[in-house]
């Protein structure tokens, strides 16, 4: 059968069979992997939820791990990272992401203005080293803030769908309630799992509530609501502030003996981070970052002319990626997360030196593949694209 694909592939060159069917039908597809969109949410102010249906190509992700999709933007293709928010191993096969319309983000504000119902985005495989462990651990914590609340929601209801019996806590920080996503789905995780401690922090209005369990309608009298009445989510507000130890300790106080897996802002990773490691525990935290924290770039050191060799085009350093550079040199490279974790805007370093804006370690080796949106020029140097 192969034989046979191979053969009409060679028929159609210059173009690849999959550009002839697509003009059948979109996701009618041999090797690229598409998606359809099939379903819409705009539940939660400034996000929007899809559902997509994979070609047969989508194997599945593990809960955590993040997909890169791709979106035709006037004529353009632009690729993108997000986490899938279903539960790992969903029968149907669908995946589900909760995109967050970001104010300079030009693939969240199309998704979240223009997705409909029969869409169709290009799909890569899942991919990425943040994501539950095969084998359980006993105790589990869980932290996010903002749109860092995907991926661990994802690993969430994995658990609760296989009903995980060890002890999990989970933490979310947001501005305010009604920027919660998917609450409804934290609402009923803790009303059928005892052992899942959510609780909702709003450090902006210095309060933060636990979504409970429901009070037994065979309470004694006094201590309860009457058979039958309706049970409270939450409990009253408690007073709360950003992340310290104070809170780790009473949201998880078995944290130094569980694992934690933590996604958002900088702010908190660090926060987490920084408590861990002074508790000689840092190897127990897993982190996702979906935005690129830099280290400070002394201006004395932003020197040189980087060539763009493959164009014909040179710019003077200025610092910023090489991936901004080339762009306002008027190139277009291909790139997808702008972070460094997909990988897609990889190009080769013919000469020169570069610095990671991650960590600020240099590299001068000839002719290596380095990440244009993670690398800044040091002096004159030649990137083949």
């Amino acid at each position: 059968m192969m034989g046979l694909f191979d053969l009409v592939q060679t028929l159609t060159s210059p173009h690849p069979l999959d550009r002839y069917l697509e003009l059948v039908r979109p996701t009618l597809t041999l090797h690229d992997m598409r998606a359809e969109v099939t379903h819409v949410r705009r539940s939660v102010p400034g996000s929007v939820t899809l559902t997509l249906r994979p070609t047969r190509q989508w194997s599945g992700h593990r809960a955590g791990q993040y997909v890169q999709i791709g979106v035709l933007i006037d004529g353009v293709k632009h690729t993108r990272c997000y986490s899938p928010v279903n539960a790992q191993g969903r029968r149907d096969r669908h995946i589900e992401l909760t995109v967050k319309a970001h104010s300079r983000g030009l693939v969240s504000r199309y998704l979240y203005r223009n997705a409909a119902p029969g869409m169709v985005v290009d799909l890569a495989p899942a991919a990425g080293t943040f994501a539950l462990p095969d084998l359980r651990p006993d105790r589990i914590l869980l932290i996010s803030g903002g749109s860092g609340i995907t991926p661990v929601l994802s690993m969430l209801r994995t658990l609760a769908e296989e009903n995980f019996a060890g002890t999990v806590a989970f933490l979310h920080y947001a501005t305010m309630p009604e920027a919660v996503p998917h609450r409804e789905e934290l609402e009923a995780i803790a009303q059928r799992h005892r052992n899942f401690h959510i609780e909702l922090r709003y450090p902006s209005r210095g309060v933060g509530e636990r979504i409970a369990a429901p009070v037994p309608a065979v309470a004694p009298a006094g201590t309860g609501p009457e058979p039958g009445a309706p049970w409270s989510c939450a409990a009253p507000a408690i007073p709360v502030g950003r992340f310290d130890y104070d809170t780790l300790e009473r949201v998880a106080p078995w944290f130094a003996a569980g694992e934690t897996f933590v996604c958002g802002p900088p702010s908190l990773m660090e926060s987490v981070r920084r408590i861990y490691e002074a508790e000689g525990l840092g190897d127990r935290v897993h982190s996702e970052e979906f935005t690129l924290s830099t280290t400070p770039v002394d201006p004395s050191d932003v020197t040189g002319t980087t060539i763009f060799s493959a164009s014909g085009v040179s710019a003077a350093n200025a610092g910023a990626s090489l991936l901004e550079q080339a762009e306002s040199a008027g190139l277009t490279p291909e790139y997808g997360c702008r972070m460094g974790i997909c990988f897609s805007c990889t190009a080769v370093r013919r000469s020169g030196c570069t610095r990671d804006l991650r960590t600020g370690e240099l590299d001068s080796d000839p002719d290596q593949p380095i990440q244009l949106c993670i690398s800044a020029a040091v002096g004159d140097t030649d990137i083949e694209i």
